[in-house]
Parts: structure tokens; sequence; C-alpha cells
């Protein structure tokens, strides 16, 4: 089992920043791809970014690309998402992900979810 917090999430005006953490516990963090999906009201869960257990690979949305940034820190357990020049089209709440056999990009391959951290972006 792994247990996943996210935090960070907050209200920024568009072209703001924000970086979101998240926090793993349980088993060894290194075994583990991770990825960020958010989920805006009335809309499906949408995948954001992932990074390779080892950090060399990295994946983003068309959306999100170019403006956010996805890394590791093995040593603290921990994933970021680095989120600049935000729109207001990117307020959705924020959930992290660890999957131990592949990176991908849809939800159902991923096998543990925190419990999200809400991302608001006003105009």
């Amino acid at each position: 089992q792994v247990q996943l917090v996210e935090s960070g999430g907050g209200l920024v005006q568009a072209g703001g920043s924000l970086r979101l953490a998240c926090a793993a516990s349980g088993r060894t963090f290194s075994d583990y791809n991770m990825g960020w999906f958010r989920q805006a009201p009335g809309k499906e869960r949408e995948f954001v970014a992932a990074i390779s257990w080892g950090g060399g690979r990295t994946y983003y949305a068309d959306s999100v690309k170019g403006r956010f940034t996805i890394s590791r820190d093995n040593a603290k357990n921990t994933v970021y998402l680095q989120m600049n020049s935000l729109k207001p089209e990117d307020t959705a709440v924020y959930y992290c992900a660890a999957d131990e056999a592949v990176v991908a990009r849809a939800p159902d391959e991923y096998d543990y979810w925190g419990q999200g951290t809400q991302v608001t972006v006003s105009s």
C-alpha cells in the first residue's frame, strides 16, 4: 500500500504560479511511476503529467506542455507539479497517483490516489 497526500493548492490570479507537492508513505517510493491528474466540476478526470520511477521520463498533456513541470525527489518521497502561467481553465481538483507497472496517461492504470488539492485560478 502507498498513501499519498497532496498539498500546495490554493487561489491564484491568472498568469500566476503554484507548486503542488505529493508526499508518499508506505512502500518504497522509487518503485512507483507517478502521475498528476485533475478534475473540474462536471468533467471527467484528465491526465496532466507523469514521471517515471527514476525521473528520467516525463509526459505532459498538450494543454499544460510548456507551462507545467513534473519532478520528483525520491529521497524525500515526494513528487511535485510546478504550474506557471496559470489560466482559469486550469481550475480543478488536482490528484496525484502512483503505479508500479507503467507510466500511463489513463487514470485506470493507477493503483493509488491521493485525496486531491483544489486549485482555483481567477481571471
